[in-house]
C-alpha cells in the first residue's frame, strides 16, 4: 500500500505515513518540514501594520461618528483606542515566538497558494483524503487573529469604564454605540483574515491608496473645503490631511517594497497631490456655480 507525507502543495510518496508539519515549520524543497527561522521582509511588517491599522481606524471612524460634535470626550476616547490597539500589539509580539522579545521569526511567502494550504488536501487514492493543512506562512496568518482578540480583550477592559466617566455630553443610549459597532466590526474583520488574508496580502498597497484618495476627497467635500483658508481654519481638518497623506506615504512604500525602494521614492513627492488638485478644481465643480450656469444658458 502507498502512503504519503504532505508538502505544501500536495503529497510525496516517501515516507510510511503522512505527515503534517507542526506550527511553525514548512516543507522546503526536498518536501521535509524545517523549522521557520527567517525574520519577516519589510513587505511583511507592512502587511501587519495594514491589518493592526484596521480596527484603529475603524475604532476612530466610529467614535467620531457618535461623539457628536458637542461631546468633550471624543479625544480621550480616541487616545483610549490607540492605546488598546498599541498594546495589543505589544503583547501580540511578546506572546509569539520566540517568546518575551518584540521579534518573530516566520516563513517566506512564496506564492498567493502558501495562504491556502486547506485547498490542497491529497486523495491519493481518490477515496481517502490526506488532510495536510497547516500554516505554511507562518505566523502572517495566525498572529492577525491573536491581535484582534488581544484588542477585543483591552476594549473590553478599559474603553466602558472610561466612556461611563467621561461621556457625559452623550445621551445614556449614545454613550456605548462606538463600542457596540467594535463588537460588529471584529467578528468582520477576523472572517475577512480568514477567508481573505492571502489576497489582502498581495492588494493591500492598492487598497490603502485607493482608499484614502476617496475617503480624502468625501472629507473635504463634506467639510465643504475649497481653499487653503478653509483648511488651514481649524486644527482638525490639518490632523485628517496629515493623516491621510501618511496613509498615501504607506502605500507607495508598500508597492515599492525593498528591491525597488530607493528607485521609487521620489514618488513620496506625489503624496500632497491629490489634495492640492482638490483645492486648485474645487471651485469649478461646484454645485450652486454650475446650477447657476445652466440658467444662464452657459
Amino acid at each position: 500500500m502507498r502512503t504519503v507525507v504532505c508538502s505544501d502543495l500536495g503529497i510525496t510518496l516517501l515516507q510510511p505515513r503522512a505527515e503534517v508539519c507542526p506550527r511553525g515549520q514548512r516543507t522546503d524543497v526536498q518536501k521535509y518540514c524545517r523549522p521557520c527561522t527567517e525574520s519577516p521582509e519589510l513587505y511583511d511588517w507592512l502587511y501587519l501594520g495594514f491589518m493592526a491599522m484596521l480596527p484603529l481606524v475603524l475604532h476612530w471612524f466610529f467614535i467620531e461618528w457618535y461623539s457628536g460634535k458637542k461631546s468633550s470626550s471624543a479625544l480621550f476616547q480616541h487616545v483610549t483606542a490607540l492605546f488598546e490597539c498599541g498594546m495589543a500589539a505589544v503583547v501580540t509580539l511578546l506572546v509569539s515566538d520566540p517568546v518575551g522579545v518584540l521579534y518573530i521569526r516566520s516563513c517566506r511567502v512564496l506564492m498567493l497558494s502558501d495562504w491556502y494550504t486547506m485547498l490542497y488536501n491529497p486523495s491519493p487514492d481518490y477515496v481517502t483524503t490526506v488532510h495536510c493543512t497547516h500554516e505554511a506562512v507562518y505566523p502572517l496568518y495566525t498572529i492577525v487573529f491573536i491581535y484582534y482578540a488581544f484588542c477585543l480583550v483591552l476594549m473590553m477592559l478599559l474603553r466602558p469604564l472610561l466612556v461611563k466617566k467621561i461621556a457625559c455630553g452623550l445621551g445614556k443610549s449614545d454613550r456605548f454605540k462606538s463600542i457596540y459597532a467594535a463588537l460588529y466590526f471584529f467578528p468582520i474583520l477576523t472572517v475577512l483574515q480568514a477567508v481573505g488574508g492571502g489576497l489582502l496580502y498581495y492588494a493591500f498597497p492598492y487598497i490603502i491608496l485607493v482608499l484614502s484618495l476617496v475617503t480624502l476627497a468625501v472629507y473635504m467635500s463634506a467639510s465643504e473645503i475649497e481653499n487653503c483658508y478653509d483648511l488651514l481654519v481649524r486644527k482638525k481638518r490639518l490632523i485628517v490631511l496629515f493623516s491621510h497623506w501618511l496613509l498615501h506615504a504607506y502605500g507607495i512604500i508598500s508597492i515599492s517594497r525593498v528591491d525597488k525602494l530607493e528607485q521609487d521614492l521620489p514618488l513620496l513627492a506625489l503624496v500632497p497631490t491629490p489634495a492640492l488638485f482638490y483645492l486648485f478644481t474645487a471651485k469649478f465643480t461646484e454645485p450652486s456655480r454650475i446650477l447657476s450656469e445652466g440658467a444662464n444658458g452657459h
